[in-house]
């Protein structure tokens, strides 16, 4: 199946904008299908898995690994003001000047996840990359005018994400490169992810880069850019394989249990905070304009979607005269896409997407998947028992706050007297409850967080749905409740949108 997705996603049209293109969908680290088309170098030797790529600003998550690494020594800190590490920094300004201007105070941790107040800069970016440091530190202390107040909004800064690679080398005395490999790329067996091509040995299968102004009618070389000031946020090349590895990497810290063996190189917790949106962004726009998303946000390197039908997918794109690239990953399920071309034309995140999406909803794949609460199935079981033999709500409201199954808000919010008319009118329409019900975890609708849950009570005429959300003490009590009918489906209430949330793989 997934052989077949590739091919269909990636036809002549989309190949046609690159000389080459690699693509694989990866499972928990590993290539279970790949699809290679073209040369890349134009020389007669087709792609093929191990090809090269200039992957760009997917560089960034190994950047903010390796600071997350370091802030984990307490050797960085990334809520420090900025400027306090990187000379330059106190010169820049929002606003028209004077008494009325605003001082860039942000800290490592705005410029990581892109709303320092910087301005977005990608063709200013890719053109500067190779800078000297000594440039762009010249650059820096002239005075960056700010277009938004610092903390506020985002804004794609290759420039303000490259301060934390300034940081870095101010705290170790090495450069950000060196800190990179030491600490993520072999660590990880990362052996085919370097920072320039002359750190390959010789015959290595590297593409070149080449553009094309007339939809890939002429492909025209295009010389590698440099690294210099810029190059942490944009320099890495890589392969499918070594990308797949690292979308592992990132995505297997969601897992209920964490791998100790990846532990040592980053924990469970900073990888998943690369991964979780600290800088809102508008999906109305590029790129995730046309999809139907709950939200997003810039993490740390990482773009996090919250995707209407599987729920959190992490992704980011690379692009550099030349290439194009794309990585994203749905942690839920350990799948993964890259796609790597040899053409900034290309657009590498349109049939990664596309990829992605195909195969999550072939085989199903849950939002998210939770372990409920051994005390929310308790206080689900005693509920239903209660409600089912006709007995009150307030029996459940034990004198003992330590003791008691329910909250005293939830017979304040809505009194027993009217929740009981409301069970009565309910019952009327759903009829008897059915005898011998399957077990209460069989019946199990949804768990939106290990504290809540949804269940279906199978009546004579109709189903009832009954929710309960519980605050976490130290001793869980039930602290909303409520019971509706459900619609045809036997799983939502009539006229409830669909959610994420409908799809959650409970685990008991």
């Amino acid at each position: 199946m997934c052989q077949q997705v590739l091919a269909a996603q990636l036809d002549a049209a989309t190949l046609a904008l690159a000389p080459s293109c690699v693509a694989a969908i990866t499972w928990r680290g590993r290539v279970v299908a790949v699809h290679t088309s073209g040369q890349p170098r134009m020389d007669g030797a087709p792609a093929g898995p191990g090809t090269v790529y200039r992957i760009a600003s997917m560089s960034k998550s190994f950047l903010a690994a390796a600071a997350l690494s370091l802030r984990e020594d307490d050797v960085l800190n990334l809520d420090r003001p900025a400027r306090e590490l990187i000379g330059g920094l106190e010169s820049a300004r929002f606003g028209a000047g004077g008494a009325g201007s605003v001082p860039l105070d942000a800290t490592l941790d705005e410029l990581l996840s892109n709303r320092s107040g910087i301005a977005e800069d990608n063709p200013w970016g890719d053109e500067h990359l190779a800078e000297p440091r000594e440039w762009m530190a010249d650059r820096v202390a002239e005075g960056l005018r700010l277009s938004a107040f610092p903390g506020t909004v985002y804004q794609y800064s290759n420039l303000g994400v490259s301060q934390t690679g300034r940081a870095i080398e101010a705290v170790t005395g090495i450069p950000v490169e060196q800190v990179v490999r030491e600490r993520i790329l072999d660590p990880l067996g990362l052996s085919a992810t370097r920072a320039d091509p002359s750190m390959y040995p010789d015959g290595t299968d590297l593409a070149r880069g080449f553009r094309t102004f007339d939809d890939g009618s002429h492909f025209r070389p295009e010389p590698f850019v440099g690294s210099g000031a810029l190059g942490c946020i944009g320099e890495l090349f890589s392969t499918v394989g070594d990308v797949a590895s690292w979308m592992h990497f990132l995505g297997s810290a969601f897992d209920e249990i964490p791998d100790p063996g990846l532990e040592t190189v980053l924990s469970a917790s900073s990888r998943r905070r690369m991964q979780t949106g600290h800088t809102l962004m508008r999906t109305t726009e590029w790129p995730f304009a046309g999809r139907r998303l709950d939200g997003a946000g810039y993490g740390y390197g990482l773009i996090c979607e919250l995707d209407h039908r599987f729920g959190r997918v992490a992704q980011h794109s690379g692009g550099l005269p030349g290439f194009s690239s794309h990585m994203r990953w749905h942690p839920t399920t350990g799948i993964g896409v890259v796609v790597m071309a040899n053409s900034d034309s290309f657009g590498a995140w349109r049939p990664a997407s596309a990829i992605l999406s195909t195969v999550l909803d072939a085989v199903g794949g849950p939002s998210a998947r939770v372990r409920v609460w051994p005390e929310a199935l308790e206080a689900a079981s005693r509920m239903e028992r209660t409600l089912v033999s006709g007995g009150s709500l307030e029996d459940l409201l034990e004198p003992v706050p330590d003791t008691g199954l329910l909250s005293r808000n939830v017979l304040r919010d809505v009194p027993w007297a009217v929740r009981s008319q409301r069970l009565a009118a309910l019952t009327d329409q759903a009829g008897p409850v059915q005898e011998n019900l399957p077990p209460l975890a069989e019946r199990i609708l949804t768990a939106p967080t290990p504290a809540a849950l949804r269940w279906a009570v199978p009546c004579q005429r109709a189903t009832l749905l009954c929710d309960l959300r519980m605050v976490g003490l130290h001793h869980p009590v039930v602290q909303a409740i409520d019971t509706q009918l459900a619609g045809p489906d036997g799983r939502k209430p009539a006229g409830e949108q669909s959610l994420a949330q409908d799809h959650i793989q409970v685990l008991i």
